[in-house]
């Protein structure tokens, strides 16, 4: 299969074949999507349309819910499409599917008031024009029909690099200065690139309001923020993976941005730690759901 970024990310990106790396993908979005599918309400004969589709996570999760759904599969990705509309051949659900290459914020093809519910997982994200994507969800779905999202929240990790920064002016470590070019490579830096970033240029609360200024009401939403220990990795496979899709890996990194000499630097402070699952990480996520007003 040919891939762009998104699909050469989800196939290898995230886990870097890796089968250990993957199961704990595959139970950490298995979680969103069933938090993301307990607020969407679905109900048999539904017709739900999956922006941002990727891989079909939620739409099979749904099928397996309310397996007479029909699913409008939509994606920027064409290689992703073909491979969602490969395996609903492959399940025999073929024809209750469409399958649409669009992007969130110009849905075209997809008719107004036709959705019963609109379904998304960390797509908002890299869409330049959110109140724009509102305003196509909001147009497609019917009249008291359901938005249920799940978008990441990378803005401190840029503003994390801000701080690394001032620590570095301020005379802190030489480590600290290898640290800061790994991040800087894989997030927006300064508070004009982090305004300019679809991936940095929203909080919680900006999600909320778009979903006001849409239309929607009621609106509900909650801020997920887990920092828990990392489990041990290999070393090889931390070096080939990456934080989203925008982001080159760290083994990339050190290529074409460190010295050998200051790539094993790296590597002699990293590694124990990595393989020793001695780091804590922490994710941020926000969830809404939103009804369109009307006869439900």
């Amino acid at each position: 299969m040919d891939d762009d970024i998104w699909s050469a990310w989800l196939r290898r990106g995230r886990d870097a074949g890796d089968a250990v790396t993957a199961a704990r993908v595959a139970a950490a979005t298995g979680r969103y999507a069933a938090k993301i599918l307990d607020a969407a309400a679905l109900r048999p004969g539904m017709a739900l349309l999956d922006i941002g589709c990727g891989e079909g996570l939620m739409a099979w999760a749904a099928l397996e819910r309310c397996p007479d759904l029909q699913v409008v599969f939509t994606d920027i990705s064409s290689p992703l499409l073909r491979q969602v509309e490969d395996e609903a051949q492959r399940r025999g659900v073929a024809g209750q599917c469409r399958f649409l290459q669009c992007g969130a914020e110009a849905l075209a093809g997809v008719e107004d008031a036709s959705a019963d519910v609109v379904t998304s997982r960390s797509v908002l994200a890299y869409v330049a024009d959110k109140a724009a994507a509102f305003r196509e969800i909001f147009r497609v779905l019917k009249p008291g029909g359901r938005l249920s999202i799940a978008e990441p929240l990378f803005r401190e990790d840029a503003q994390s690099l801000s701080a690394m920064r001032r620590e570095l002016d301020a005379g802190g470590p030489p480590m600290l200065e290898l640290l800061y070019r790994w991040k800087a490579a894989q997030y927006p830096e300064g508070e004009a690139a982090i305004a300019a970033s679809p991936m940095t240029n929203y909080t919680e609360r900006d999600l909320l309001s778009l979903a006001v200024q849409a239309g929607f009401a009621p609106v509900h939403l909650e801020l997920h923020i887990d920092i828990d220990a990392v489990p041990p990795r290999r070393w090889d496979v931390f070096c080939a993976t990456s934080p989203h899709p925008l982001a080159p890996p760290l083994r990339e990194i050190l290529a074409q941005r460190f010295t050998p000499e200051e790539a094993a630097r790296l590597e002699r402070f990293l590694r124990p730690r990595v393989e020793a699952g001695q780091e804590a990480g922490t994710s941020r996520m926000v969830y809404l759901s939103a009804q369109k007003p009307g006869a439900g």
